[in-house]
């Protein structure tokens, strides 16, 4: 038998900016302080990790389908994460298209200005909580895409449905009403699937609020001490699920 074959298979983690930002930025993949990472030690397992800063679930799923390093991860996984879903849950009173479509205007000068007004108005209008990212029937539907992808591919690999997290930033207003809404579509669809779940709320709203000088200024992402809290969460059901496959 080659090594090939009896080489164990990697945790495969579908996530966002949260999955490798610390309090100071952005780590790279393979730093072993972040919680994929954190997790795919404790199981003996190497760590897949596709994940990009602002990434909702419609991003997640234009991933699945266009980016070639999935389709060479998604036969060698043994249990894929999804590990996103609280950008969609933010609140975007501004469209996020535009956001998204600032880096491409011209001239630079131009670009600063609208940069900066997009800046202003963001945190002053996202206080109504009001409207989000994606409504949460939409992310549903991309979820639900992306297991019927993975389904039609591999039938057998288990999948884990992280919920999300909370926030404390400036940025969105101090207001995330539309977590309760996401978590809550997100959880019913996951046991329609009979899919398990781990909750990222809990830790993130406690660590916020006790701990916050661990965490990133920037009120979105966490410090080591949350990621190592998120990958005591994730690990056990891993690892369950690793077992029972």
């Amino acid at each position: 038998m080659s090594a090939e074959t009896t080489r164990p298979g990697n945790v495969l983690v579908l996530g966002d900016s949260l999955s490798y930002y610390g309090p100071g930025g952005g780590l790279p993949s393979d730093d072993p302080g972040i919680w994929p990472n954190l997790v795919g030690a404790a199981v003996q397992r190497p760590v897949e990790l596709f994940a990009r800063i602002g990434w909702t679930s419609r991003d997640v799923w234009w991933a699945i389908t266009q980016d070639p390093r999935i389709w060479a991860a998604l036969p060698r996984a043994d249990v894929v994460v999804l590990a996103y879903g609280g950008m969609d849950s933010l609140p975007s009173p501004l469209p996020t298209a535009l956001r998204e479509q600032i880096r491409y205007i011209r001239p630079a000068a131009v670009r600063g200005r609208i940069r900066a007004a997009y800046g202003w108005l963001q945190p002053r209008l996202a206080g109504a909580g009001w409207p989000m990212a994606l409504p949460p029937r939409v992310s549903v539907e991309y979820f639900e895409k992306v297991r019927d992808a993975i389904g039609k591919l591999r039938p057998e690999l288990p999948i884990v449905v992280t919920l999300p997290p909370t926030h404390a930033s400036a940025y969105y207003g101090h207001a995330h009403p539309g977590r309760v809404r996401t978590s809550a579509a997100i959880e019913r669809w996951a046991d329609m699937h009979g899919l398990p779940i781990v909750d990222f709320f809990p830790v993130t709203v406690a660590d916020f609020a006790t701990a916050p000088e661990t965490m990133n200024p920037d009120g979105i992402h966490w410090g080591m001490p949350t990621h190592r809290a998120i990958a005591d969460l994730v690990t056990p059901v891993v690892e369950d699920v690793l077992r029972d496959s």
